[in-house]
């Protein structure tokens, strides 16, 4: 598991608006859980056999496609959109895959985020913090108008779902991510 550094909702500390988003999250779990279950085998295989680990043709979900937002990311990063958020259920959800090294820039959601970590090895920052290791099965919650960042580990490709409440405005991105802030993981 990941860090406690990193913001963790206790359950009956979250608000009954809260409850929506992490009911989305958890079906969103138990749907990749039994396509991460049914590729296990073949990604271990893979990953003994390459040096860099690749992103995982096997998903639940299709891979998408290039992000569209390149000024806002450096190296290979495919965006599906799974759920483009509407009068009904305010938020989007989607799946981000990134290659080994790639990384967004520094950026803010005024409604906060969720990311469930579905692949690989990552790193998470939020301004002020220390530079945090996330791994496939993590959760990360980034509370409202926090900058952060996240990105794949140099050596691993990296992927998530995140579940993005848009009520608050959309995502408000920054500067890149410094050499110096990426290479501070431990």
């Amino acid at each position: 598991m990941i860090s406690d550094e990193i913001n963790v909702q206790r359950m009956d500390k979250i608000s009954s608006g809260s409850h929506f988003l992490l009911l989305a999250a958890c079906i969103f779990a138990t749907l990749l859980a039994a396509g991460c279950a049914k590729s296990s085998k073949n990604t271990d295989k893979a990953s003994t056999n390459n040096a860099i680990a690749q992103p995982d043709a096997s998903s639940v979900f299709p891979i998408g496609t290039i992000a569209a937002n390149k000024d806002d990311y450096t190296g290979t990063i495919w965006l599906n959109i799974l759920h483009k958020s509407d009068s009904t259920f305010p938020f989007n959800v989607d799946l981000a895959t990134y290659k080994p090294g790639s990384k967004l820039n520094w950026y803010i959601h005024p409604g906060g985020q969720i990311l469930l970590i579905t692949q690989g090895t990552g790193y998470y920052q939020e301004k002020g913090k220390p530079v945090q290791t996330v791994h496939k099965g993590d959760v990360i919650t980034c509370p409202p108008g926090v900058e952060h960042w996240h990105a794949a580990a140099p050596n691993s490709s990296f992927a998530y779902i995140a579940v993005t409440p848009t009520q608050k405005g959309t995502t408000i991105w920054l500067k890149p991510v410094s050499d110096q802030d990426y290479n501070s993981a431990k």
